[in-house]
């Protein structure tokens, strides 16, 4: 059986000339975009077996019709508009709404240090770790699976994590 990063190796150029040819009529992804979706659908294929005894030739074309698919469906599921269309009644474009909105870089650093100073004086190793595995996007399930403890536990933890974080805050 070939190894995922041989079958990558042989077959990249050719992957990143159908990305090019696709992209052409799309201008929301860049032909990287569809290079790393298109390694993402051959890794999911490879480790569910289906790549096993399958031509080169094959193995292409199924990447040429999943990225067809992928492409008309992120075209239906999207709404694009310019930053230059004026929606508001004083002229006001879109782009510039989206600038006024934008927290400024101080800001974002003082949101920054204040998380940090929580992480580093308030938090028992417990209470770093579930904070650290619900940040990364895990639910309050799985973190009570890979901790230990069950999921009314780890939202407990986090209600506490919150008002230990309120109180520091407040007295920075």
């Amino acid at each position: 059986m070939m190894k995922f990063e041989d079958l990558i190796k042989k077959l990249s150029p050719t992957i990143k000339r159908i990305t090019y040819k696709l992209n052409g009529r799309y201008r929301v992804l860049d032909h990287e975009d569809l290079y790393q979706e298109a390694l993402l659908h051959l890794w999911q294929d490879f480790c569910d077996g289906k790549l096993n005894e399958k031509t080169d030739s094959y193995i292409l074309q199924g990447c040429y019709f999943y990225l067809k698919n992928y492409l008309r469906n992120v075209e239906d599921n999207n709404f694009f508009a310019s930053l230059d269309e004026v929606i508001g009644e004083d002229d006001t474009t879109l782009g510039e709404m989206i600038e006024d909105n934008k927290p400024n870089e101080l800001e974002t650093l003082e949101t920054k240090l204040e998380a940090q100073a929580v992480l580093d004086c308030c938090l028992n190793e417990r209470e770093t770790t579930v904070l650290k595995l619900y940040a990364d996007g895990f639910t309050a399930r799985e973190v009570g699976d890979i901790v230990g403890v069950s999921h009314v536990t780890v939202v407990k933890t986090i209600e506490r994590i919150r008002e230990k974080a309120k109180k520091l805050i407040q007295h920075i």
